[in-house]
């Protein structure tokens, strides 16, 4: 299942927008609905691995969150709250509850605030290196990018004129990437305004660690040791103020779990699922 095409619902947001918004999403196999969000500069596509080892158990839906991907990309200030409201607008078109989330980094952080919200929709939660805690070091991290958010094409110009010089010195492959992030930015609206609405400490009002000991759903946690994107202690968070909540690492994985490493979560889901139901 290397690409599938997307399907889309209409949906009316009277929390977000008077007029009706689209709503795409991936969707294969029967059974237990299990809804799966994507992270930051993602969609729905990044889950086509791991659809297709749990198709003949799950009624997989790979939803493009609101702002990213194929789904509406309204002008508002973007927030959690917001992407909550949206995945409960889905959830109720497509009669999903209740049923199990699967959410990576950013969609972590999205299914940890929709199930405090909406409990009963919820079957279990699945945070595969989940965002979402607050962690005053990030700030400032990245703020030597932040030319990157300039809605100028001078940026633009400034960076086709430095690929040729940047061969003989071995940065090509830095400026790239520094192209294809701008190119996302601005494609992806909802991460280009979490990133300007966050760039102070105190900006960060509606992170999830304060509020996720109040779960009562079943909840794995799922990281790889090697992720230099959430560090390890946010996952250990969730895993030790979730009630009941457990805790996978998986050895020598990356932050890019869906893409890469779809046969270990995979299997952790199929084995925290198989246990829940002997206790």
């Amino acid at each position: 299942m290397s690409s599938k095409q997307r399907l889309s619902v209409h949906l009316e947001f009277d929390r977000l927008d008077s007029s009706p918004q689209p709503a795409a999403y991936l969707e294969v196999g029967t059974g237990t609905p299990l809804l799966m969000l994507h992270g930051f500069l993602g969609d729905g596509q990044c889950w086509l691995p791991l659809m297709e080892r749990l198709q003949s158990q799950f009624r997989c839906v790979a939803l493009d969150l609101l702002g990213f991907g194929d789904s509406a990309k309204p002008s508002i200030q973007y927030n959690v709250a917001k992407e909550v409201a949206f995945v409960d607008q889905v959830i109720q078109k497509l009669q999903l509850a209740p049923c199990y989330i699967l959410g990576h980094s950013f969609g972590g952080w999205v299914a940890a605030a929709y199930a405090l919200q909406y409990t009963d929709a919820v079957k279990g939660i699945f945070l595969a290196a989940p965002a979402g805690v607050r962690d005053d070091s990030f700030a400032g991290r990245y703020d030597h990018l932040r030319p990157l958010l300039w809605q100028t094409p001078i940026v633009d110009w400034a960076l086709t004129l430095l690929k040729p010089i940047s061969i003989p010195f071995g940065q090509r492959p830095t400026l790239d990437q520094l192209s294809w992030f701008r190119q996302e930015l601005n494609a992806q609206p909802a991460a280009r305004s979490f990133l300007l609405d966050r760039l102070r400490p105190e900006d960060a009002i509606d992170t999830v660690e304060k509020e996720i000991h109040r779960l009562r759903v079943p909840t794995l946690v799922i990281t790889g040791d090697r992720d230099e994107t959430i560090p390890l202690w946010h996952c250990e968070t969730y895993a030790q103020e979730i009630p009941n909540a457990q805790m996978v690492v998986i050895p020598d994985a990356d932050h890019a779990l869906p893409q890469k490493y779809a046969p270990e979560l995979a299997e952790a889901i199929v084995q925290f699922l198989e246990n829940s139901l002997t206790v």
